[in-house]
């Protein structure tokens, strides 16, 4: 019986789970789930025979170390700060390991041991990073055996709420870590390379420089800038393309809204504020602002940030009662970033019922016998629940199949990787489609860069 160790039981792992125990039966899997909370971990295994939960602090060598000897390949789904030391006894024991995250340099520096060791490192499997690269590297590799010459890549992708549960005025509900997306864009410059030329969105332009997308049945979307849209230039093989950029999606609105609160230094953690414990929504609000003791919160807001009284951005800022004068921040000495975080929450919530929605959108270019053509690719995922959500869905299964596949002896080639060769991305893909998450993909008429023409910049 291969023996399979997941360790950390958060919002992204109800269908990680619920895959591999209903494979366990047929696949002959033991599946052993830890997390600090042995209850949330109990209640995700539902009693299954193959499947055992315990108490797993990632912090302590001991603990980690004797349930990873215990087990044949481990799946951390722990916040990426923590994969290195799971790594690095994962290489000790001979163990293989899978990870959604983003490969890190110290990550990748374990990579001639791994290939020594023989073991597979599988990261950046889930959805972004993780079904985008996979998707998009199919797509390239058709292009490129037709005889085609890649000139343009862009990609974007978006957690979001899924129409039937979209009920407030920003369009958005958080489907994922909501840090993640308070301190999205920060810690330098977006880049990319448009039409042949380098280009550059630093933070406190980011959320007023965005493109617009539609897909068909789901309507009009916007996405701001990924930080580095240039990392995976030499990873994909798009060295000489003229044009790449990633992004994150958005319903159309949302970034002009939340450019306030960059502007007024709401997004900033890098200092604590004081007696925040104690301050009430209004007095946050009211920390960002000129003293002026004759004017109110709101008007010193709406002058300072030049909202006009008709504008729907003045009834967002409502919407999460940042004038509110009972509701606390709650944290002792926490950054603008934390105490926004708070407020969001309150009004971003996920319902029980609630559904979300995934999407993803690509865009390929190229020249094919001295024509220019373009492939357009979606992909929208509907969550069910609270619980089981498009989130969880599309960075869960990715995972879950990756590793079994692994255990199995179909993903072969040792080292710390990323799912862009063809015996990873294809059967993956081709299990996803099973679940309902598959790609749209569109022959359209070219709307990017003329190769033969000099554009202005």
């Amino acid at each position: 019986m291969k023996k399979i160790l997941i360790v950390g039981a958060g919002k992204s792992t109800a269908y990680l789970i619920d895959y591999l125990l209903q494979k366990s039966q047929s696949e002959h899997l033991f599946i052993t789930i830890g997390d600090l909370s042995l209850d949330f971990a109990d209640r995700l295994i539902q009693g299954h025979s193959n499947a055992k939960a315990v108490v797993f602090d990632c912090l302590n060598p001991q603990v980690r170390q004797q349930h990873i000897t215990e087990t044949d390949l481990v799946i951390s789904m722990l916040p990426a700060r923590f994969h290195v030391e799971i790594a690095k006894d994962c290489l000790r024991l001979k163990k293989h390991l899978v990870t959604a995250s983003y490969v890190s340099d110290e990550m990748k520096s374990l990579d001639e041991e791994v290939k020594k060791a023989g073991l597979v490192f599988m990261n950046e499997i889930g959805v972004d990073p993780g079904i985008d690269h996979m998707s998009a590297m199919k797509v390239i590799n058709q292009i490129r055996k037709s005889g085609g010459k890649m000139i343009l890549f862009e990609s974007f992708t978006g957690g979001l709420v899924a129409p039937e549960s979209d009920n407030n005025l920003w369009n958005y509900k958080f489907t994922w870590n909501p840090r993640n997306v308070v301190l999205a864009g920060q810690g330098g410059a977006a880049k990319f390379i448009q039409e042949g030329t380098y280009k550059y969105i630093p933070y406190h332009q980011l959320f007023r420089r965005t493109e617009f997308l539609e897909i068909q049945g789901f309507g009009k979307f916007e996405a701001y800038a990924n930080r580095d849209s240039l990392k995976y230039r030499s990873i994909y093989g798009l060295d000489d393309v003229l044009t790449l950029y990633r992004g994150t999606i958005r319903r159309v609105g949302f970034s002009r809204a939340w450019q306030l609160f960059v502007m007024l230094g709401m997004t900033d953690d890098s200092y604590p504020m004081e007696n925040t414990e104690n301050m009430s929504y209004r007095e946050f609000t009211n920390s960002f602002l000129p003293y002026n003791p004759n004017d109110s919160v709101e008007l010193k807001i709406r002058y300072l940030l030049r909202i006009e009284q008709d504008d729907v951005v003045w009834d967002k800022l409502l919407e999460l009662e940042l004038f509110n004068n009972e509701k606390k921040i709650g944290i002792k000495n926490a950054t603008p970033a934390q105490a926004l975080e708070k407020i969001l929450s309150q009004s971003w919530a996920l319902m029980p019922d609630d559904k979300d929605m995934l999407v993803m959108y690509h865009k390929f270019g190229y020249v094919l016998n001295g024509h220019q053509k373009q492939i357009d690719a979606s992909m929208v995922v509907i969550g069910e629940n609270q619980t089981h959500t498009a989130m969880a869905k599309t960075v869960g299964l990715p995972v879950a199949i990756a590793a079994l596949q692994i255990l199995k002896g179909n993903i072969k080639k040792p080292g710390v990787q990323l799912p862009i060769d063809s015996e990873v991305y294809e059967p993956i893909l081709n299990e996803l489609e099973q679940h309902g998450i598959r790609f749209i993909e569109k022959q359209m008429p070219y709307f990017g860069y003329n190769p033969d023409k000099i554009l202005p910049v």
